[in-house]
């Protein structure tokens, strides 16, 4: 106020400043350093090595001038709620969320240590801003960043469609594949799979099915709908899902309706008849009830002794039967 002198040479610099310099727009100063143009003061003509550069320069010095406001300020932490100058302050860069680096430093340090690397996201309620590498590696210490930047890594590999692992347990090398080929070959162990299966790779024939996937197999192709039951029938084979439901069907059917001989293994049905089952295969005597093997000389004795869990139930459970026992060996 009353300075009749740098009021006007504000204003000149305000509004003036880009006419009087020849400049059309304030970021591209032009490349014609050799005109001769008397309104066009040589002062404003800089020799650079490079116009290109310049306006990087200009950016990473205005960054570097809000960094250093920044930390000249104070700042209420949204967790501890103490108010901290801001170079001890970190402000998570797309929503402007400021916290103390004590708050933040115990946040990453938990988060990291229970393998979340995706949870490293702004407190504040319903904010989803992600933390920048660069924070976190600022504020946890060498041990915790390496970490985090290995899961990091792993968890942008799974997110990538075109990127499989080695299916070798000593291995796991990431393999980059082919959208269109089943084709895999790790450029770790060599190893060359199938992409689907992770077995040895097959060519052309079906995907083989492991004896502990086959239940797994069922029940995804009996729930999928059509467009998915022709991509499962495309990768293993009709025939070989056709087999592996009803593999399945007999399992549970067996599971549900038959028990197993102690003797040799083989599934037994009882359609009636006493408690006491003589396996068709070989001969062996056995208890439905409790499965326990029989001696072949008196096989009724456990139904008799006093200390057997099932004494008097030789017939227990048995509505009509007949003097010999009938059975069904699968």
């Amino acid at each position: 106020k009353g300075s009749v002198i740098l009021f006007t040479w504000t204003n000149f610099l305000l509004d003036d400043s880009y006419s009087f310099l020849g400049l059309e727009n304030p970021l591209i100063i032009s490349k014609d350093t050799n005109r001769k143009d008397s309104a066009l003061d040589s002062r404003a003509i800089q020799d650079i090595a490079s116009y290109d550069r310049l306006l990087p320069v200009i950016l990473e010095y205005n960054k570097q001038a809000i960094k250093l406001d920044f930390d000249k300020s104070f700042f209420p932490c949204q967790v501890c709620f103490g108010e901290k100058l801001g170079s001890q302050c970190i402000k998570f860069l797309d929503c402007d969320h400021v916290y103390c680096k004590s708050c933040m430093r115990d946040y990453f340090n938990v988060q990291i240590n229970e393998g979340n690397v995706k949870g490293l996201i702004c407190p504040y309620d319903k904010c989803e801003t992600q933390a920048h590498p660069c924070q976190v590696q600022e504020l946890v210490n060498q041990e915790v960043f390496a970490k985090y930047d290995r899961m990091l890594l792993m968890t942008s590999l799974d997110q990538m469609v075109d990127v499989v692992y080695c299916p070798r347990p000593a291995c796991q090398y990431p393999v980059s594949v082919d959208k269109e080929s089943n084709f895999g070959n790790c450029p770790s162990c060599r190893y060359v799979f199938c992409i689907l299966c992770q077995l040895v790779y097959h060519g052309l024939s079906p995907c083989k099915i492991k004896s502990d996937g086959l239940q797994k197999l069922r029940d995804e192709y009996n729930n999928a709908d059509e467009k998915t039951k022709k991509l499962l029938e495309k990768r293993y084979g009709k025939q070989t899902i056709e087999a592996a439901v009803a593999e399945c069907l007999t399992k549970d059917w067996l599971d549900q309706f038959s028990k197993t001989c102690p003797s040799c293994g083989a599934s037994i049905q009882k359609i009636d008849g006493c408690n006491k089952m003589t396996c068709m295969k070989c001969r062996a005597h056995f208890c439905w009830l409790c499965e326990e093997y029989l001696p072949r000389n008196n096989p009724y004795s456990h139904y008799n002794t006093l200390n057997s869990p099932c004494r008097n139930k030789l017939f227990e459970g048995v509505n009509e039967f007949d003097d010999e026992d009938d059975l069904m060996w699968m």
